[in-house]
């Protein structure tokens, strides 16, 4: 992410705060903490991708109105199920909304834990044109052997970087590569519409000892399962969306959907979800310690203190 700044350069560029971290580890409250601090002088930024869905306000974790305390929370639930938000999407909007805060003279603080929405915002997009629906059913038809092996002759230098199984991307390179003749990595090399150039940016990243965040993870779900979440996905499935949305294929939907079958018990629905919670903190935990800048700082919760990390994020 090429979001560095010279001293003088930076101190006239707008202020841009960000919280990043794994789902469980906090990063709501603190924004919400940190916002209180300004004096009504932030506006919060959802950068989740689960949480852009109105349909998912319980198992996404999304925050209540009494949890919000007042402050402006903008792009969260802003998505319908029926329409999938991309990257681009979301970037597109988040940066509408940074704009609008700069212009009430606010300081926008993004919280989330999706790096591709977090490194399109600041570095931008590949300027890929629409595929051809044609090409993009004919790939996607592919067994994924298939599809690897046709890679490996009109992308070999993408395809070596892919694992052999890796279907979405081996499906997305080819798809690129036979609709515009170009490579994937072509067009990454002209990336368009960051941000991380125009902004002073304060970025803070949570990183959670493991074991108490897993717990947290098992805690939460449980929870949901408990308030709402049950009903939340029955709702769902009603509306009879296609399965390959990806509201359909957040973490937990899948594993309620099947108690909802009869295909699992509660107990085995509940351990599913866990699972996956987990695993998908695992994801973002390795994500957010190897992709951004080592510059930016990462914390370990219960060894800094809250008042500390505010004022690293309301610095002038």
């Amino acid at each position: 992410m090429s979001t560095d700044h010279s001293p003088n350069k930076a101190a006239q560029l707008p202020p841009l705060a960000l919280i990043a971290g794994p789902t469980a580890s906090g990063k709501s409250d603190l924004a919400v903490r940190a916002a209180l601090a300004t004096s009504g002088q932030a506006i919060i930024i959802n950068a989740d991708s689960a949480q852009v869905y109105a349909d998912l306000a319980i198992l996404s974790a999304r925050p209540t109105e009494a949890e919000m305390q007042g402050v402006p929370h903008r792009l969260f639930g802003a998505w319908d199920g029926a329409q999938g938000c991309s990257a681009a999407d979301w970037a597109a909007a988040a940066r509408a909304e940074i704009a609008a805060a700069h212009e009430q003279g606010a300081l926008p603080i993004l919280v989330g834990g999706t790096g591709l929405y977090i490194r399109t915002l600041l570095d931008g997009i590949a300027p890929v044109p629409a595929i051809d629906p044609e090409v993009r059913a004919e790939v996607r038809a592919l067994p994924v052997a298939e599809a690897y092996a046709a890679l490996s002759r009109e992308d070999p230098e993408r395809a070596a970087a892919l694992a052999p199984a890796d279907t979405a991307r081996i499906a997305r390179s080819l798809e690129v590569v036979r609709s515009t003749g170009r490579p994937l990595a072509a067009w990454q090399a002209d990336l368009t519409g960051g941000i991380g150039h125009a902004v002073s940016l304060r970025p803070l990243i949570l990183m959670p000892d493991r074991a108490w965040l897993y717990e947290r993870c098992d805690r939460r779900f449980a929870r949901m399962w408990q308030h709402g979440a049950v009903a939340e996905v029955e709702a769902l499935l009603a509306r009879n969306l296609d399965p390959a949305l990806p509201v359909m294929r957040a973490i937990g939907v899948p594993e309620l959907a099947a108690f909802l079958a009869g295909t699992m018990t509660e107990a085995e629905a509940i351990a599913a979800g866990s699972q996956a919670t987990r695993r998908y903190a695992k994801r973002q935990y390795t994500w957010l310690r190897h992709q951004p800048p080592a510059a930016w700082p990462r914390i370990v919760l219960d060894n800094s203190s809250s008042d500390t990390l505010i004022e690293a994020l309301l610095r002038d």
